[in-house]
């Protein structure tokens, strides 16, 4: 999988991938990410790459020159499965679209910044808009970055364990049941028998149940879906 970022700001995007899930699948071959700076196309040599929005009104909006020669650029090197644009109005991300994300061979994204984009951006070239949630971040970095994380720890061969996303929270509309480790008795507080019965039908149960009851207590949401 190659993911091509669109950044006014890549400084405040590349640790992420630094560490941990996103280095390890880099590290493994089986990602490449590549941050591209928009001031790379700005429209003079100041730099500019936003103005000041038609019809008044307080914010600067990212011009569509710059965004549309980088991804021109890109595009004309490889043929895209998706253009994401990261911002706040738009659907938010759930484990179903890293799930289906995770399956596409290239992608750009497009992280929003200042009052966001000129609409004719959205309008031509985005396929698919994501939010991470109900409110407003200084710029789409960090969501990218949360993005690349949900999709990169799927594909086969980045985690250790490859089932343990499979088990994850959201992955049957349920949330993950309580998991515990040793010590078996913790100054009185003890692990449920059953995890360590060896009955492994049981034991299942025993997950699937307190995988319902915490879902029905937290997040009902995902039950009436």
């Amino acid at each position: 999988m190659r993911i091509d970022i669109i950044t006014v700001s890549p400084e405040l995007i590349k640790s992420p991938f630094e560490h941990s899930i996103m280095k390890r699948a880099q590290e493994k071959g089986l990602a490449e990410v590549h941050f591209h700076n928009l001031r790379d196309y700005a429209i003079n040599d100041y730099g500019k790459i936003d103005d000041m929005q038609f019809g008044g009104g307080a914010g600067m909006v990212l011009m569509i020159e710059p965004i549309d020669a980088c991804i021109s650029k890109l595009k004309a090197e490889r043929e895209y499965d998706e253009i994401i644009y990261m911002t706040p109005d738009a659907p938010t991300l759930n484990q179903r679209t890293a799930n289906t994300l995770s399956l596409k061979e290239n992608m750009i994204i497009l992280c929003g910044h200042y009052k966001g984009v000129d609409q004719r951006v959205r309008d031509l070239f985005i396929t698919k808009e994501i939010s991470i949630g109900d409110y407003v971040l200084s710029g789409g970095e960090l969501g990218a970055a949360v993005l690349c994380d949900t999709i990169l720890r799927l594909i086969p061969g980045v985690l250790g364990d490859e089932t343990s996303a499979l088990t994850d929270s959201f992955q049957d509309d349920l949330l993950s049941p309580p998991v515990y480790t040793r010590p078996a008795d913790y100054k009185g507080h003890k692990v449920p028998e059953v995890l360590t019965s060896g009955n492994f039908p049981k034991i299942e149960e025993w997950r699937a149940d307190k995988a319902y009851e915490l879902t029905e207590r937290v997040r009902p949401d995902l039950l009436e879906e």
